[in-house]
């Protein structure tokens, strides 16, 4: 489905599931369903990969890895990770990467023709990376709806602290790359993501999953990396509260 010129896509959305039904499968996969192939919802972090993880285990073939790009093309938009390292990334994992530059005013329609462009191509599942949090799930539910293309968040409702011990027992490896001002200290930066660090992140007070925005990490090796990322650890950065690490 296109979005013509002046629609609204909230006015789309509501044709739309009065026509499909939405899928509301929680962290279940479709086992039912004989299309396999998916593209993952991208950030570089922990739970993206995470959730890439396990739709690989349920026997789902990754078809792209998809991310949202500020406008100039050069980082993610939301974890501000250099182009160069998501294509490392990519390669490490053999899954093909696909980049959309956007502002965040015009995030929601740019992803949404993005996904009606990968329907095009025969991919019919979207893989999310979302734990609890409803409003992010409602917008994955919203976009998808209106692309005519099935949803799954494999993360959805298990415990969060249970999750980031799933991370850590499966060897993949991750490093923090940017923490919000107002509740970590830029002394984290650049930590690796393992047992001990998660337990400083517990002890300043906050939630250790990260769910809320608290910190972001990027991921450099795993059981579905074929090799590892190599970092060159810059300079922190402050940026609209976040402190980021410059990466490359």
């Amino acid at each position: 489905m296109k979005i013509l010129p002046g629609q609204k896509i909230d006015a789309v959305y509501k044709r739309a599931v009065r026509r499909i039904k939405i899928n509301n499968n929680g962290n279940n996969f479709m086992k039912s369903s004989k299309e396999k192939s998916f593209f993952c919802s991208w950030s570089g972090g922990k739970d993206s990969c995470l959730a890439l993880y396990y739709a690989v285990q349920n026997g789902y073939t990754p078809k792209c890895l998809l991310t949202m790009l500020t406008g100039n093309g050069e980082k993610t938009r939301s974890h501000g990770i250099p182009i160069s390292v998501l294509k490392q990334q990519a390669e490490a994992l053999a899954i093909p990467l696909t980049v959309c530059s956007t502002s965040w005013n015009n995030y929601e329609a740019t992803f949404l023709s993005a996904i009606c462009d990968l329907k095009e191509r025969g991919i019919e599942l979207g893989v999310f990376g979302d734990i609890d949090l409803d409003a992010h799930r409602q917008w994955c539910e919203k976009v998808c709806s209106v692309a005519s293309i099935q949803h799954c968040h494999p993360l959805w409702k298990k415990g969060r602290r249970d999750l980031l011990n799933e991370f850590i027992r499966l060897n993949f490896k991750a490093t923090i790359i940017a923490v919000k001002k107002s509740v970590l200290d830029k002394e984290f930066l650049g930590k690796t993501f393992n047992s001990g660090v998660i337990n400083e992140i517990e002890n300043t007070g906050i939630d250790a999953s990260g769910e809320e925005g608290e910190y972001h990490t990027i991921v450099t090796d795993g059981p579905i990396f074929s090799y590892t990322v190599n970092l060159v650890l810059g300079k922190p950065v402050l940026h609209n509260g976040y402190w980021l690490l410059d990466i490359s």
